[in-house]
């Protein structure tokens, strides 16, 4: 099998369709979403539909469960929490249930998908460094976790009692080893890196691919300012933090 996994879309629809129009060129047999559809960009209903229409794997994300009221904003910072009340405004009933009713983990058969963590996937921890990694090694029930929330694909591998890290943008998969794969974000990147991003994992072949596809940024940028959004969510997007 031939999954794409991507996550943390964040309604930035001309990111999303880039992300798509490459993911159907890799002809995939699955995809997976990670979670984080909506938040900080314009298009909500249009990058919900997209999801619906392409796959029934999709978790729920912290802006998902905050956009549909399910979850206290207090620890968001306030240009999130301001993202997730614009959000919360404009869905309607069907979109809100939609989000709602999202499951916090994913199970395929022989990976695993949380937006941010399995340590207390409801909290929606940051796995940043190795000792964040470490706790979900210990809790993983296969070999592979997929996770998004920090926007920045990178691969963590445990061999034995080791740990290492790598950011490289094609892993092959070791019998012996479990893996913690960030698909980093569709609509949002954080790593210095404008581009999109996605996984293709290929369970035959026994590879993991981290995938970059340039967009339309100026054209995200333009619809997040007429929305009335906060300016610097715009021009994140084009130097990738």
């Amino acid at each position: 099998m031939r999954y794409g996994i991507f996550a943390d879309i964040h309604s930035n629809l001309e990111a999303y369709e880039a992300v798509l129009e490459a993911m159907r060129a890799e002809r995939l047999d699955s995809y997976v979403c990670a979670g984080d559809i909506v938040g900080y960009g314009a298009d909500i209903s249009r990058c919900i539909e997209l999801t619906k229409a392409i796959t029934g794997n999709v978790i729920c994300g912290n802006h998902d469960q905050a956009s549909a009221g399910r979850l206290d904003t207090r620890y968001f910072n306030p240009g999130a929490r301001g993202a997730v009340s614009w959000t919360a405004k404009r869905l309607n009933e069907a979109e809100r249930q939609y989000l709602s009713d999202l499951k916090l983990t994913y199970d395929g058969a022989d990976f695993t998908v949380v937006h941010g963590s399995l340590d207390e996937p409801d909290k929606y921890h940051y796995i940043l460094d190795v000792n964040a990694a470490l706790r979900n090694f210990q809790m993983m029930r296969k070999k592979l976790l997929f996770i998004g929330h920090t926007h920045r694909p990178i691969v963590y591998k445990r061999k034995g009692e080791d740990v290492s890290v790598t950011t490289d943008r094609e892993v092959r998969l070791e019998k012996d080893s479990s893996y913690i794969v960030n698909a980093g974000s569709v609509g949002q990147p954080r790593d210095g890196d404008p581009r999109a991003a996605y996984v293709v994992y290929d369970n035959r072949e026994n590879v993991i691919q981290i995938k970059r596809v340039s967009y339309d940024v100026k054209k995200a940028q333009e619809k997040i300012l007429v929305a009335g959004l906060p300016p610097h969510m715009a021009e994140r997007l084009g130097y990738g933090q």
